[in-house]
């Protein structure tokens, strides 16, 4: 996932990224890596860039949620993981699709009640 409040922090402070990345003693690439969201930014290294930019963490700071799921198959006898990654969805697609459940729903309960008034 694209670190893009820190790329705008970094941005803002009109640094680049070869000049983060020298204070974090890694190399550009590793650091472009980390904003690409292609390698694990740890809380650590979240503090670090936070104190260079000059920024609260959390402002700056966001998430990969990743979780790995173990299941057993009881045919095969053995086990197999998945990894799934979640991302943020913005508030004004969840609002939207709400309205877009409650509409179905209403629409449900009506023509349930159209097919009960019927006759058989």
């Amino acid at each position: 996932m694209i670190k893009n409040r820190l790329i705008a922090a970094r941005k803002e402070k009109n640094m680049t990224q070869s000049e983060i990345a020298d204070l974090l003693f890694i190399s550009q690439s590793q650091y472009q890596r980390r904003e690409q969201g292609e390698i694990h930014i740890s809380d650590g290294e979240w503090l670090k860039i936070a104190k260079i930019l000059k920024k609260d963490m959390q402002d700056i700071k966001e998430e990969d949620y990743t979780t790995t799921n173990i299941v057993y198959d009881n045919q095969a006898e053995n086990y197999s993981a998945n990894n799934h990654t979640f991302h943020d969805v913005p508030d004004f697609i969840i609002k939207n699709q709400q309205e877009y459940i409650e509409a179905l729903k209403e629409e449900i309960k009506r023509l349930k009640e159209e097919i009960s008034r019927k006759p058989s």
